[in-house]
């Protein structure tokens, strides 16, 4: 589990990675620089809050493309999993899987969660809006899904 002393700062470069996605591709987050790319992290799919944060996200995907800006979500969850959940809520996002937490844990969102009395490892709901270079502008940690994408959003028009 990293500590605060690996969490991401903004200005510090956003690690790379390579996932897979739904619809059976892949995607490199230093292939999609040389513009602004959000990069937003989940628990799971098809759970409340995470669908609305989807939702949402797809619903502004038209405003995040005419700034240039990709969109990618990252859960633990495996690609059919993504497919599905893509499908059942006509969701117009990247979603990538991270089954091994290893991107989770470059961006310390990987996390120790306690729910019910219970400890367990699990994602913190966060989102990094990342410039053209691939530098960390902004960070959003502990995400509260309402109106999130439209924060997100109105960050991104003033990068």
């Amino acid at each position: 589990m990293p500590d605060d002393s690996q969490k991401l700062e903004v200005g510090a470069q956003a690690p790379d990675f390579t996932l897979k996605t739904n619809g059976g591709g892949e995607i490199t987050l230093s292939a999609c620089l040389g513009k602004p790319v959000i990069v937003y992290f989940y628990p799971k799919d098809n759970t409340p809050g995470c669908t609305i944060e989807a939702v949402d996200f797809s619903s502004l995907s038209d405003d995040f493309a005419a700034l240039g800006i990709q969109v990618i979500g990252i859960s633990p969850d495996s690609v059919r999993k993504h497919d599905n959940f893509v499908e059942k809520h006509n969701l117009t996002i990247c979603l990538a899987s991270d089954p091994d937490q290893e991107t989770c844990n470059a961006y310390g969102v990987w996390v120790e969660k306690k729910m019910y009395g219970k400890t367990y490892m699990g994602v913190e709901r966060s989102t990094y809006l990342i410039d053209s270079e691939g530098k960390i502008a902004r960070i959003w940690s502990k995400v509260k899904v309402k109106n999130h994408a439209s924060e997100v959003l109105d960050a991104a028009q003033a990068l």
